[in-house]
């Protein structure tokens, strides 16, 4: 299930790019579904565990990565940590939702990101409350963020 903390919140991660540059492993780049999300977020091409081919930027490393790919896998890989989603943009909104249909998550939220028009099971951490659309959750995150 996925939990969401609206506005500042101590004991997430914040700052993801400095973490990821810190603490990834080149498995979590080879992931399958590391790899999926890579190419649909930055349009970019796992060639090897550190080399991604970049329409726009050619060669890079993986800390050359959009900052919403690399909190996406950090969500992924370190479900028991709480990453700021906030460096996310709305593109990364329906993987967050994927990842949470997996395995138990939270993330903190500074913004209101749009999660669709479809159903989800999104657990409100702030108000201790489960939502099930955008309807719902948008007059929820607006008393937060």
């Amino acid at each position: 299930m996925l939990n969401i903390c609206y506005g500042k919140m101590k004991e997430a991660i914040f700052n993801t790019s400095v973490y990821f540059k810190n603490v990834y492993e080149d498995s979590w780049i080879t992931d399958p579904f590391a790899k999926e999300m890579i190419l649909d977020i930055d349009k970019s091409t796992v060639l090897d565990s550190s080399v991604i081919d970049s329409p726009v930027l050619g060669k890079i490393a993986p800390i050359g990565l959009s900052g919403g790919v690399k909190t996406l896998i950090l969500i992924y890989n370190e479900p028991h940590n709480i990453f700021n989603a906030s460096t996310c943009g709305d593109n990364c909104a329906k993987w967050i939702l994927k990842i949470a249909k997996k395995k138990d998550i939270t993330v903190n939220l500074r913004h209101l990101m749009d999660f669709g028009d479809g159903e989800f099971d999104i657990n409100i951490i702030n108000t201790n409350c489960i939502v099930h659309s955008m309807e719902e959750l948008v007059p929820i995150a607006g008393l937060y963020v």
